[in-house]
């Protein structure tokens, strides 16, 4: 919550992967939302400074406003997780090629976790303990993008060790039909040297 709201409104800054918007903006007469242009890499630190009076040390403004080039990472992350799911459905090879492509979808994961916790909790830490009054807290998308690390790692899992089972079903199956077809054989050979 920003200090400027009023018993009508409560306004509030959100961040995103590609900018922020700012909710329920006073004056009473109007129903706004501000959101402002998508772009790779903004400032968040700079916009909290300039509409809630947050200080910032350089080295947390320098390091908030440099690490939101990296929120491109998420569409990455996402698309590569969408590229595992569906690789892993085309048998032994595709499951391999998915396990190897889900793994790297959940590094860039935990890369873009980490990215957020820092860059968030160093805005969020402020906010908090300036004085003013507002309260930031991690909302919907953090814990989304939590859920699906998690999840994301799971299905990794389950995809690998599926993927060796059917090769070892496979094996097994191959090798139980070698010794049916070995013993079939010296049945038949005995069976032509009988007679």
């Amino acid at each position: 919550m920003l200090t400027n709201q009023t018993d009508i409104r409560h306004s509030s800054v959100t961040f995103g992967s590609f900018g922020y918007c700012v909710l329920d903006v006073p004056p009473i007469q109007t129903d706004r939302d501000f959101c402002f242009h998508k772009m790779i890499g903004y400032k968040p630190a700079v916009i909290m400074s300039e509409i809630d009076h947050t200080s910032l040390s350089k080295a947390d403004t320098d390091t908030v406003d440099s690490l939101t080039n990296a929120f491109v990472l998420h569409p990455i992350a996402c698309a590569l997780a969408f590229l595992a799911a569906f690789t892993a459905l085309g048998g032994l090879i595709g499951s391999l090629v998915g396990v190897i492509i889900a793994v790297l979808a959940w590094i860039i994961t935990v890369v873009v976790m980490a990215i957020d916790f820092a860059v968030f909790g160093i805005i969020k830490n402020h906010v908090n303990s300036d004085g003013s009054g507002s309260h930031a807290f991690y909302s919907y998308g953090m814990w989304t993008c939590l859920a699906a690390m998690v999840l994301l790692f799971l299905g990794t899992i389950i995809v690998f060790f599926t993927c060796c089972t059917e090769r070892r079903k496979k094996k097994n199956g191959n090798y139980t039909e070698r010794k049916k077809s070995r013993h079939h054989n010296r049945d038949d050979s005995y069976i032509n040297n009988k007679y």
